[in-house]
């Protein structure tokens, strides 16, 4: 039987990666003269913790049963979220424990809400540190994704499973294996990513910022109008371009080093989200052209695309306070919140493949009524799909609006008013960043919540970013029955 020490061990690996990385940011407090040693003090003590929880469960023989396997899911981004809210705690910039863990968590997530309301003259090294966590955190929910969730079967993700081992007790092997393929493709994509930036104007230090939240479909920026700052069309177009490359399942970027040369036209998925953002876009602009926003025809075209892009992926990033558009434009982006992109990817929200499957078992249903005596044979991306995979993604996208309302419903408990509460409750759990409305607007932040809606948005954050089940689980006395 699995120990809770390989648990407790991979958590310990977590840290360590986790406050060596914090040595990134000390030296942009060096290089700046910050006279700060926030950094270097969190990574001190995080990796400390790291290595007592390493060398305090080494096992000789590392293995993983299914409840494990979902309390690790759960009490590492726990961890991480915790341990990396320390140079916050520590900074000069006067964070409280509930922001400090609020944007940790934003960051590892990769939601992108932010508690700074002055970016522009924030230190260089917090905004290093926010973008590499929510770098850390893209590359953690892909891994988590492809090697993880398919074997917990959570919300149909078992479509997504690699051949390979068909239990949780020889998933480290293969993790190992899929985890270096894909870590080298996320880390190429970053730095074309960032070289580009560059290329068209960026400061060396904005592009690496930026490529890692881009790829990340994260939406920290280094600034207080995001994107919007550089006024400059090619960094938007490059940023369109990567956001929509980590939009895309990882799995077929294995694939195709594996020689499925392809697989980017063959997948369902991801012709899904590509027709699903040309009308979306389309939609935009004939109503940008309606409302008469903007002259030129070239920046209503550039406007619409950028946005919906962004808010469709979760990344967050903004141009223009799309708040001003009128209510349509809320509600538009609102539904594309929920929808967000590929399973299998940085993205977040309910994912392309299962609206797909929803559309699938509407017709089968409409089917059904014409032809009452079929046999309807259900197939996604040439897999033979079964009821009860069927069934699991219905149920998903079921708790998933639900769990929406439960935590709109707090939040306007905890003093939020409707807007704010209804676009805050969307942005956590599907890890957007940005809501609606005057305070977290695209024009504001997240600064002058109370503690408790705060905290009630992280825990949403949480949910959303591990696919709800993942974590409700842990939370029900038969789980942990022998």
């Amino acid at each position: 039987m699995a120990s809770n020490k390989t648990v407790f061990f991979l958590i310990g690996v977590l840290l360590i990666v986790l406050g060596l990385s914090m040595l990134a940011p000390y030296s942009m407090q060096i290089l700046y003269k910050e006279n700060s040693h926030s950094f270097i003090s969190s990574s001190f003590v995080t990796i400390f913790i790291g290595i007592l929880c390493v060398l305090a469960n080494l096992e000789k023989d590392f293995k993983l049963n299914l409840r494990q396997t979902f309390l690790f899911s759960t009490l590492a981004w726990v961890m991480v979220a915790i341990f990396g809210s320390l140079p916050f705690l520590l900074s000069s910039q006067s964070f409280s424990f509930s922001d400090a863990f609020f944007e940790s968590m934003s960051g590892i997530t990769t939601t992108g809400a932010t508690i700074i309301s002055d970016l522009d003259n924030s230190p260089k090294s917090i905004l290093l540190w926010r973008a590499i966590m929510q770098w850390l955190g893209g590359i953690g929910i892909v891994v988590m994704a492809i090697t993880i969730l398919p074997l917990l079967k959570v919300g149909g993700m078992q479509l997504f499973k690699m051949e390979g081992p068909d239990t949780t007790e020889k998933i480290l092997p293969r993790t190992i294996e899929v985890a270096a393929i894909i870590i080298s493709t996320y880390i190429i994509l970053t730095l074309f990513c960032g070289f580009f930036y560059w290329i068209f104007g960026m400061t060396i230090f904005d592009s690496i910022c930026h490529a890692m939240t881009t790829i990340a479909t994260g939406g920290f920026s280094t600034h207080n109008d995001s994107i919007g700052f550089f006024k400059n069309s090619n960094i938007e177009i490059v940023a369109s371009i990567f956001i929509i490359l980590g939009s895309i399942p990882f799995i077929s970027y294995l694939k195709f080093s594996q020689g499925n040369r392809k697989i980017f036209f063959q997948d369902v998925q991801i012709k899904g989200l590509i027709y699903l953002l040309v009308i979306s876009i389309t939609i935009m602009f004939l109503y940008l052209i309606f409302i008469n926003y903007e002259s030129n025809l070239f920046d209503k075209i550039r406007i619409s695309s950028f946005n919906v892009i962004s808010i469709l992926s979760g990344t967050g990033y903004v141009t223009d306070d799309f708040g001003l558009w009128g209510k349509f434009s809320l509600i538009f982006f609102l539904f594309l919140m929920f929808i967000g992109g590929c399973a299998g990817s940085t993205a977040c929200g309910i994912k392309i493949f299962r609206l797909q499957m929803l559309l699938i078992f509407l017709k089968n249903q409409v089917k059904k009524l014409v032809y009452p005596n079929s046999v309807i044979i259900t197939k996604y991306n040439n897999h033979k799909i079964s009821d009860d995979f069927i069934r699991s993604v219905i149920i998903f996208i079921f708790s998933f609006l639900f769990i929406f309302l439960i935590i709109a419903m707090l939040l306007s408990i905890s003093g939020l008013d409707f807007v704010t509460s209804i676009s805050g409750a969307a942005s956590s759990i599907s890890n957007v960043g940005p809501g609606l409305g005057e305070i977290i607007g695209p024009d504001g932040n997240y600064k002058n919540l109370p503690d408790l809606s705060k905290w009630i948005l992280a825990t949403g954050m949480l949910l959303g970013r591990l696919e709800l089940f993942a974590v409700l689980v842990l939370f029900f006395p038969s789980f942990w029955r022998n």
